[in-house]
C-alpha cells in the first residue's frame, strides 16, 4: 500500500464565505473525521490531485500533517470523499477519515483484467467486465492497490466469479461469492445483427373509435328492424309480441270461412 504526504492547516471557521475565501487563496476546505470528532482543515488541491493520480488512488494511506497555531501534528488518514465542480472539474472539498493501523477497515479496490487475449475472444466472443471493484475488509497496511484476474483461459460461456479471486491472507472479500467479474459472451449472429440494424417499427393497428363502433352497431340493428337509424340515434331491436303471427293469419281469412 502506497503512502502519500499531505500538508494541511487548521481552520476555525466554516461556511460558504470561508470556502470562497480559501478558494480565492488557492486552497480548499477539508474535514478530518475520526474517533467521534471532526477537525476543520484547509489543503492545497494540487496535492490531493497528486494522491488521486497515484497507483493507490483513493485508497492511498495519507500521512496528514496538520499545522496548528503552535504545533504540527501528524495523523494517518484515508480519503473518504471529495466534491468537484460539475462544470470546471476543479476539486471543491475533501473528506478525510483518520484510521488506526491496528483496526480493520472496509474499502473498495478496483479489479484489473490482465493476461493475453482470452481464448473466447479469439473465437469471436465478447469479453464483458461485469464487476470493476469489490469491497474488502482488512488492516490498513494490507489494502492492495488493486486485485488482478487473468481471463486468458476463458472460453465462450465461461466466467470468473468473486469466489475465484486470489487474495492475501488477512483480506476478506465482502461481495457475493457468485457474482461474475469477467465473462465471455457468445458472438452475435450476422442475421441477428442485420435484424437489429435494419429493424423497422412494429406494425400498429389503427385505434378503434368507440363512438363509431356503437353507431355502426346501431345501424345494423336498425337494418334488421326495417327502419333506418339516424346519426347518433340509439335503436333497440324489439322482439315480436306473443301471438302476433296468429293475429295476422286470422286477418287473411275470408268472411264466413270455417275455423
Amino acid at each position: 500500500m502506497q503512502r502519500m504526504d499531505l500538508e494541511s492547516e487548521q481552520r476555525l471557521k466554516s461556511g460558504k464565505g470561508v470556502a470562497r475565501t480559501l478558494r480565492r487563496a488557492g486552497r480548499i476546505p477539508a474535514v478530518l473525521y475520526g474517533e467521534g470528532k471532526s477537525s476543520l482543515l484547509s489543503i492545497h488541491p494540487a496535492e490531493l490531485i497528486k494522491i488521486l493520480k497515484s497507483e493507490s488512488g483513493e485508497n492511498a494511506l495519507i500521512n496528514l500533517k496538520i499545522q496548528g497555531e503552535k504545533s504540527v501534528e501528524t495523523r494517518t488518514a484515508i480519503l473518504r470523499d471529495y466534491q468537484k465542480d460539475p462544470i470546471t472539474g476543479e476539486i471543491l472539498h475533501a473528506d478525510l477519515f483518520e484510521i488506526n493501523m491496528a483496526k480493520v477497515i472496509r474499502v473498495k479496490v478496483p479489479i484489473l483484467v490482465k493476461g493475453d487475449l482470452a481464448e473466447g475472444v479469439k473465437e469471436g466472443g465478447v469479453l464483458q467486465h461485469n464487476l470493476r471493484e469489490v469491497e474488502i475488509e482488512c488492516l490498513p497496511a494490507m489494502i492492495p492497490d488493486h486485485l488482478d484476474v487473468d481471463a486468458a483461459h476463458l472460453k465462450i460461456g465461461e466466467s470468473i466469479h468473486v469466489r475465484d479471486l486470489s487474495v492475501q491472507e488477512g483480506i476478506r472479500v465482502m461481495e457475493d461469492r457468485d457474482l461474475a467479474i469477467v465473462s465471455i459472451a457468445a458472438p452475435m449472429s450476422e442475421a441477428k445483427l442485420e435484424e437489429i440494424l435494419a429493424g423497422t417499427p412494429a406494425e400498429t393497428k389503427e385505434p378503434e373509435v368507440i363512438g363509431k363502433k356503437k353507431e355502426e352497431e346501431g345501424e345494423a340493428v336498425a337494418a334488421e328492424a326495417g327502419a333506418p337509424a339516424k346519426p347518433g340515434e340509439k335503436v333497440e331491436a324489439k322482439a315480436p309480441k306473443p301471438g302476433a303471427k296468429e293475429e295476422k293469419k286470422e286477418a287473411k281469412k275470408e268472411p264466413g270461412a270455417k275455423g
